[in-house]
């Protein structure tokens, strides 16, 4: 029997999707590798240590193109890492508070966001398919949130909203900020971590706020150093430079159609390994978000 041999750019393709969709993965499975090392009181010293672990790689890999960043850039760069601690804290205060399958869906919207506010912000109208898809996920998030019964949405579904609307200031403000257009990726992320670690440091200097890395660390458990590792090492910094390393060889939309992916990885994960349970009614809300975002991300193309 013969065979069709396959063109030469497919497995080149694939080779370049597999990676992607492992990013994709591990960025799902991040929120209950938090939930699992983070509590109310330790949320900043994992933020610290989470980020202070991958900070000295980057930093010794960009050396010299941080030495080339201007002081424009690095002042651009710190005003998106000051909106990036937001988005890192309200994130992580946010999966506290709820399961990570809903921590994962909600923070879906940002797709939908997107697209919404740069509309507004160019005062052109999107079209009826995108509005469409957005009322679907906000729909569906209503349904996953109340998956028990209708009741009031949780403190960390509500966090986890805001985190997906500030994760929409960040895209905006780093496409509309000229300063640091232009700028190389490695070293505009290496300052806007180095920043948002500043003030995780900060806050946790206060009193009242919690556990100091140190006491955090002491007090960690074989299996918390595994989850910590993992959020630094895979979902960060392997994170980062697959992204750098797949920009350069697939199209912007194949890279965001792969990512795009992350929430079902978040409520796969949250159900198979942290036991979560949705019922019918947050199964349907699980359905419409992934459907909302898929259909927004196809009529915004």
């Amino acid at each position: 029997m013969s065979t069709l041999a396959l063109p030469a750019p497919r497995p080149r393709a694939w080779l370049t999707d597999a990676p992607l969709l492992a990013v994709a993965v591990v960025w799902g499975a991040s929120y209950l590798a938090a939930k699992g090392v983070t509590t109310q009181s330790t949320v900043l010293a994992v933020l610290v240590l989470r980020f202070g672990i991958v900070l000295p790689v980057l930093a010794a890999v960009g050396w010299r193109a941080l030495r080339a960043l201007t002081a424009a850039q690095w002042r651009g760069a710190c005003a998106l890492g000051l909106i990036l601690s937001g988005i890192f804290l309200l994130e992580t205060y946010g999966v506290v508070h709820t399961s990570a399958t809903n921590a994962g869906l909600i923070i879906s919207l940002t797709m939908i966001f997107t697209p919404l506010a740069e509309a507004a912000v160019t005062r052109v109208r999107p079209s009826r398919a995108f509005l469409a898809a957005a009322g679907t996920s906000v729909l569906g998030v209503v349904l996953l949130t109340q998956g028990g019964g209708f009741t009031a949405p949780s403190t960390g579904d509500l966090l986890m909203l805001l985190a997906a609307l500030a994760r929409t200031v960040h895209v905006l403000t780093m496409a509309r900020l000229k300063s640091v257009q232009g700028a190389e990726a490695l070293p505009l992320t290496s300052v806007q971590l180095g920043s948002a670690v500043v003030v995780f440091a900060l806050l946790c200097a206060a009193p009242g706020t919690g556990s100091t890395p140190w006491d955090a660390a002491a007090a960690f458990e074989p299996a918390d150093w595994a989850g910590l590792l993992f959020l630094s090492v895979f979902c960060t910094l392997f994170a980062f430079f697959v992204q750098m390393w797949a920009v350069r060889r697939s199209s912007p939309s194949r890279v965001s159609l792969l990512l795009g992916t992350e929430p079902l990885w978040a409520a796969a994960t949250g159900i198979a390994l942290g036991g979560e349970h949705l019922g019918a009614v947050g199964l349907l809300g699980a359905a419409l978000v992934l459907a909302g975002t898929g259909w927004g991300r196809r009529a915004t193309s």
